[in-house]
């Protein structure tokens, strides 16, 4: 049967196909489109409380690890180059062992022309004793002489102003030898500043300097540390606890304390002390519904020494739960 194009009506016969095509197309394009509802656990568990603490007042709050001794940024003293690093992060030093050299040519040089200095000031002051004995010894002998004609005066003043001219030259030798003796104890005391020591016993947590690179004296800013060390000897846990929470807190509890997005990990650290002081939230977690314009009571755990503990790593988040007090929660 053949169709007839002249019969064909755009308005009633093509149109309508048309727009059972475009409605099926959407269809499709709509289901294929649509998300994968299906239901999955997710990948990280979010921290939640377990045992004892699971069905009792608690508080939680969110921190960091840090070392016993806190954080110590290590500065130089003095500014220049620095000719060796000794450590390297990861390493355990003693108190006052080498961490890095600054280069101390320049108070060598310095310390090298106070001792010349010292050497000829002692020169000095032998050459003035001994000319200083000998006028002594001669005015000594003229005034032993009875007979007062036998040494004109002349004499008798001569050897006078030469031991008094001795004396002085003897006490400006010392007074040299007192300033060039200063000027090698102020020489060796700025070589010891430029060797930049461990001041605890603890491990370097970041170096950040490399030799030949130039340091200059910290005096505050954003200016990065030179090395970080601390002691990490117990490990600490410095916990945020929001302050319309503060009050519920049972100070001196232990705290189960979890890594950030290891919930199935938990260690019970214990109480160290609580910051006397309130303080601006800094720590965030980048929670949605985190509240950053709060402060804070900042309280520090100890974590056990036991294998759990060896994920725990300084500057690591961790989620922490902490017993609530009955009181404060019986009195709300």
């Amino acid at each position: 049967m053949a169709i007839n194009l002249s019969n064909l009506s755009f308005s009633r016969q093509i149109l309508p196909v048309i727009a059972v095509i475009g409605i099926i197309a959407a269809v499709f394009y709509i289901v294929s489109d649509l998300p994968d509802r299906e239901v999955a656990e997710p990948q990280q568990q979010p921290a939640k409380a377990t045992g004892d603490l699971a069905n009792a007042p608690r508080v939680a709050g969110s921190g960091l690890v840090e070392p016993a001794s806190e954080i110590i940024d290590i500065g130089s003293a003095l500014s220049g180059l620095v000719t060796d690093v000794r450590v390297e992060p990861g390493d355990r030093v003693e108190k006052g062992e080498p961490l890095f050299l600054v280069d101390a040519r320049a108070a060598r040089a310095r310390l090298a022309e106070a001792n010349a200095a010292i050497a000829e000031a002692r020169a000095a002051i032998n050459e003035a004793q001994t000319a200083r004995a000998t006028a002594r010894q001669q005015l000594a002998l003229y005034e032993s002489i009875d007979d007062p004609a036998a040494v004109s005066r002349s004499e008798v003043i001569r050897a006078q102003g030469e031991a008094d001219a001795a004396t002085s030259r003897l006490g400006v030798a010392r007074a040299r030898l007192s300033a060039a003796q200063a000027q090698a104890a102020s020489a060796r005391t700025e070589i010891g500043r430029l060797t930049v020591r461990a001041p605890i016993s603890g491990e370097i947590l970041a170096v950040n300097i490399r030799p030949g690179e130039f340091v200059a004296t910290q005096g505050g800013g954003n200016a990065e540390p030179f090395i970080q060390m601390g002691q990490t000897d117990p490990l600490h846990v410095r916990i945020d606890i929001d302050e319309n929470e503060a009050v519920r807190v049972k100070l001196g509890a232990q705290a189960v304390v979890s890594p950030r997005g290891a919930a199935e990990i938990q260690v019970k650290a214990s109480f160290v002390r609580a910051e006397p002081q309130v303080v601006p939230k800094r720590q965030l977690t980048n929670s949605a519904a985190e509240r950053v314009d709060v402060r804070v009571l900042q309280l520090i755990y100890a974590l056990p020494d036991t294998q759990e503990s060896e994920v725990f790593r300084v500057g690591q988040q961790v989620d922490a739960f902490i017993p609530a007090n009955k009181a404060a929660d019986e009195e709300g």
